[in-house]
């Protein structure tokens, strides 16, 4: 059994006021977390949910990810912008062009997202969060839907994407040139195991697929902390710490076995 995607986490120094932004821009329903931190989740039952972790690590440069939000035509654009401006993002300059037709924002915490125009036919038919944009390599793209099970989308001039085979929202990775990696990662993502499934089994299958731990645990036992070929952290937990509170069967420690041998855009489709 291989894990799925739980949750795309935003490490905030603010994680009220993020949530109460990002469940209003998308008008996603807050809810409880299993954790400290808080989430909102998506008014159907597939996909992921969005958590925001509290976090006093200061921002350094532009984040390694952003949202793509899809427009249906130039008005309704205007009221995404519009309405993320009333809830307290702003515009920012990352170096677009006048020409280009996606608005660049960033949220009460400063993390970067756009709003692409109506006519990106990359991103039509993927939901309201068209794609999850990553500065990453191709490798890590190639490894990526090895972990999720994910079909290539997208694999050119190092450009990679991936989708669930149930469609939503695309992750995508810009190839080179990819930026440093300063500090940790404002967002990252965060899997969840089926109740039942060989923790121990599921994390050799990431480590033999280039992931390295980190043995850093949540000290109970519920969560380990990866790194991705790119050095990304990401997270593994028990589906009943992810998902329901009262159902047991985590184990007391969670550890990662020993290893002898250890563009701020997206795929540019638009």
């Amino acid at each position: 059994m291989t894990s799925r995607l739980f949750a795309i986490c935003f490490n905030a120094t603010r994680p009220s006021v993020l949530a109460r932004f990002w469940s209003g821009l998308l008008d996603w329903e807050l809810t409880d977390d299993p954790g400290d931190g808080i989430a909102i989740v998506p008014p159907v039952p597939a996909g992921f949910r969005i958590r925001f972790l509290p976090s006093q690590e200061p921002r350094i440069g532009q984040n390694r990810a952003h949202f793509d939000l899809t427009s249906t035509s130039a008005e309704h654009q205007q009221q995404t912008v519009a309405r993320a401006l009333e809830l307290g993002g702003k515009h920012i300059d990352v170096g677009q062009l006048p020409e280009e037709g996606h608005v660049v924002l960033a949220d009460p915490d400063g993390n970067e997202f756009c709003v692409i125009e109506a006519e990106n036919k990359f991103l039509a038919e993927t939901g309201f969060i068209g794609a999850l944009a990553c500065d990453g390599t191709q490798e890590v793209g190639y490894f990526w839907s090895e972990v999720l099970r994910w079909p290539l989308v997208w694999d050119q001039d190092q450009e990679t994407a991936i989708q669930s085979p149930d469609g939503g929202t695309k992750i995508t990775w810009g190839g080179p040139p990819v930026a440093p990696k300063i500090g940790t990662n404002r967002l990252c993502f965060e899997l969840a195991l089926p109740i039942g499934a060989d923790w121990k089994a599921e994390v050799d299958r990431l480590v033999s697929l280039g992931a390295r731990c980190t043995d850093t645990g949540d000290g109970n036992g519920s969560r380990a902390m990866m790194l991705d070929p790119d050095g990304n952290e990401f997270a593994v937990r028990w589906s009943a710490a992810a998902e329901a509170p009262g159902i047991a069967s985590a184990p007391r420690r969670s550890s990662c076995p020993s290893r002898s041998s250890d563009r701020h855009s997206p795929p540019n489709r638009r």
